[in-house]
């Protein structure tokens, strides 16, 4: 006599077709808000300085080097060839906006040598987009100091890759834009805009619409790095004379030139924003006898 075995459904959280399906794209949204969160408390992490910029800009040693290649392939080739001149164009190009990517390098490595010294641990943390560019850039600075930087990265069709110089227990891939956005403005109690492009601009515009209509309760301090790029790209005094916008809405932002004017201006605004995170601890003095 045979016994028949009866087979045991699949439990739902166990069937990779159905978490993969639209039916279960509010739990895929989910999970990309509850496993962040346990990860990030678990890491001890409370507050964050968010990095945004361009993926494409160069360091000056790989801008510097393909300078160079489009130099030679440049003198090879007719003085008059289109694609060897575009080629040198934009070489010469990315070589001058490296000087972004450094800055970002030299600010993270100041913000995170000073995040170090405050009483309360794991507080503005540098925080980037994970991928490269600006995001390396910052990531580097902090890896740079001696400190922990974290990655929210983004899955695309051409691919963006994690950074080397993320923390590995902090370094995090999203599928959601809009969930990956909560996280860089959830923890985050400053924001420093590099130049960029689409990506840049609507972070930048919805963390300051958030600020604009008031829904965001704490304070975060917004920093446009690069005053002539941004006087290029944005004409912020044309939208007040249309009035697109109010005369105060520019106290919602400011400018900094350098690493060493960023840095200073950040740390005063925390400071004043957040004085009792912002304590810090007292040197240990060695007693000679």
């Amino acid at each position: 006599m045979k016994i028949l075995m009866r087979r045991v459904p699949m439990k739902a959280y166990k069937n990779l077709d159905f978490l993969s399906s639209p039916d279960a794209r509010a739990i895929r949204m989910l999970a990309e808000f509850l496993e962040p969160s346990g990860r990030l408390r678990r890491a001890g992490i409370r507050d964050t300085i968010v990095f945004f910029g361009s993926a494409r800009l160069k360091s000056r040693k790989a801008a510097l080097n393909e300078f160079k290649k489009a130099e030679d392939a440049f003198s090879k080739k007719s003085k008059n060839s289109a694609d060897a001149i575009k080629r040198l164009q934009g070489a010469r190009t990315d070589l001058e906006m490296s000087q972004y990517y450094e800055d970002a390098v030299e600010l993270a490595r100041l913000l995170t040598e000073w995040s170090k010294r405050l009483f309360h641990l794991s507080r503005f943390v540098v925080c980037s987009g994970g991928g490269p560019g600006i995001m390396e850039a910052a990531n580097k600075g902090a890896h740079s100091a001696g400190g922990r930087s974290i990655g929210l990265n983004i899955s695309l069709p051409f691919e963006q890759n994690p950074n080397k110089y993320i923390s590995k227990e902090l370094n995090f891939e999203f599928h959601y834009f809009f969930m990956r956005k909560f996280w860089f403005v959830y923890l985050s109690k400053a924001l420093v805009v590099f130049p960029g492009g689409f990506g840049t601009f609507d972070e930048l515009m919805e963390v300051l619409t958030l600020l604009q209509t008031r829904k965001l309760r704490k304070k975060i301090t917004v920093l446009l790095y690069g005053k002539e790029f941004w006087d290029k790209v944005i004409d912020i005094d044309a939208l007040i004379r249309m009035r697109l916008i109010s005369p105060s809405d520019v106290e919602l932002f400011a400018y900094a030139d350098s690493p060493d004017e960023a840095f200073k201006y950040l740390v005063k605004e925390l400071r004043r924003n957040y004085p009792d995170e912002t304590k810090e601890a007292r040197r240990r003095t060695r007693i000679v006898k």
